[in-house]
């Protein structure tokens, strides 16, 4: 089983982290960065089914169809994964955050990736996350950090 897992560092309050990857309209900023596609009926409510929108590809028709888990806010959110609706091909995410001196370390990890196609996704999708990770949220919570002041 295949996996990968994203760690970075930000310099703002756990709750304004939190804030940034778990309020809708916040998600919609920072989901987009690369390949990654818009959030649509996401809330961190567990139970709540959601989908990710993107530019559709060869042998994928660029949804993906999501389901809130568990939520503890502001520590940890988990939710389901899939690219095809009615697959029994689901992988798991789950993000964690944690107070440091400097600010808050957030890690997002995806498991549950099967095979040599699961492998090659979690390649893929590895990529496009530290990007996101990198490149689209910082900005945003900047912004959101000005605002909350």
């Amino acid at each position: 089983m295949a996996e990968y897992t994203v760690i970075r560092e930000y310099p703002y309050p756990i709750e304004e982290v939190w804030a940034v990857l778990t309020e809708p309209e916040q998600v919609a900023r920072w989901t987009t960065t690369g390949q990654g596609g818009r959030p649509e009926g996401f809330a961190a409510v567990p139970g709540t089914s959601f989908r990710f929108v993107g530019k559709p590809t060869m042998g994928w028709a660029g949804v993906v169809y999501c389901e809130v888990i568990s939520v503890d806010g502001p520590r940890s959110l988990h939710y389901t994964w899939s690219g095809d609706e009615d697959s029994d091909d689901v992988t798991d995410v789950t993000y964690l955050l944690e107070e440091t001196p400097e600010g808050t370390r957030f890690t997002w990890h995806h498991t549950g990736f099967t095979g040599v196609g699961g492998f090659a996704m979690s390649k893929l999708l590895g990529s496009v996350r530290k990007k996101m990770l990198t490149e689209g949220v910082p900005p945003v919570l900047e912004a959101y950090h000005r605002a909350a002041r």
